[in-house]
């Protein structure tokens, strides 16, 4: 018997990370992520061969991202997760939270600049087709605070705690539509905070920690709410098959605890990755000040002696 159109069979034995991990290709996922891991490698390739230079640890990034997809979405976890509300809840997280963050440290759309031709006087490429999205409104308004911010949150207690849920793990299209949808929510979300993309939205380091910590405790409180529950809250896991050996509100128990305890994981990454990047604007605003006043005799020094001088000489 088929579950959720799927063609999964219902007698999945019970789950080991062993089962979990084993290959299972989903064809939408496998393909669009070799599909990225090609693009950037020629984009990599590409800048390497005219003499440019792509930090590694970027490159790294981004392959563990991207990996971070494949990895559930294209081994059996995607298939147990979907019988299974703690897998399923393994799956959100990684996709939505963990994996976006790699990626954009990776800075695809930066490579993608810096890789792709231009188009020359008055046609326009793909270079240009994506400096046009980026100065877009659109890019403007799906990136700020006030949209991703809600965004974030919506996408847990609107989703799960709504017939919306199970009517999208109703059919395969559904299901991947939301993987799809956490992994976008998860890009917009974090891009503004952590992302090295150049983008609309670029706040102060100090305002990017508070956009972080706005959403963060919501995620926190979606898990708690499931961990107390004494009732089963989403339809698609009440029946889980008889050969997994599950009860459905321990279950559901197990994941809110997943969910609860995975929102500390993006904070302390986010928090260290952004910590390293003022530290480097700093480093990088120092040298230019040092450029400056080596250009000009410290101009701006001598402007601010002969200020104190003058005061001196009023006073006196």
């Amino acid at each position: 018997m088929d579950h959720s159109g799927h063609g999964m069979v219902m007698d999945l034995p019970p789950f080991t990370l062993g089962r979990g991990l084993a290959f299972s290709a989903e064809p939408f996922f496998l393909i669009t992520c070799l599909l990225g891991l090609g693009l950037y490698a020629w984009g990599v390739v590409r800048l390497r061969r005219r003499g440019d230079t792509w930090p590694v640890a970027r490159t790294f990034s981004y392959v563990i991202g991207v990996l971070t997809i494949l990895l559930v979405m294209c081994t059996r976890l995607n298939d147990y997760g979907m019988v299974m509300f703690s897998v399923h809840m393994v799956q959100h997280m990684i996709i939505s939270m963990l994996s976006p963050i790699l990626i954009l440290l990776g800075a695809p759309v930066t490579l993608a600049l810096r890789a792709l031709p231009t188009a020359g006087r008055g046609r326009k490429g793909p270079r240009e087709l994506l400096l046009m999205l980026l100065h877009s409104r659109y890019m403007r308004v799906i990136t700020h605070p006030l949209f991703t911010i809600p965004m974030f949150i919506a996408s847990l207690y609107a989703l799960y705690f709504t017939p919306l849920f199970d009517f999208l793990m109703g059919s395969k299209t559904g299901h991947i539509a939301m993987m799809v949808h956490f992994l976008a929510v998860g890009v917009v979300f974090f891009w503004p905070i952590i992302g090295v993309d150049p983008g609309p939205h670029r706040p102060g380091h100090l305002m990017r920690m508070l956009e972080l910590f706005a959403g963060m405790p919501f995620h926190a409180f979606f898990g708690i709410a499931l961990m107390m529950a004494s009732t089963p809250m989403v339809n698609t896991f009440l029946h889980p098959p008889a050969s997994l050996g599950v009860d459905p509100l321990s279950d559901q128990n197990s994941a809110g605890g997943i969910a609860w305890a995975f929102s500390e994981v993006p904070s302390v990454l986010v928090l260290i990755a952004l910590l390293f990047q003022w530290y480097g604007s700093e480093k990088r605003h120092a040298r230019r000040k040092d450029r400056q006043a080596d250009r000009d005799g410290d101009k701006e020094l001598a402007e601010y002696n002969a200020y104190l001088a003058s005061l001196n000489a009023r006073q006196g």
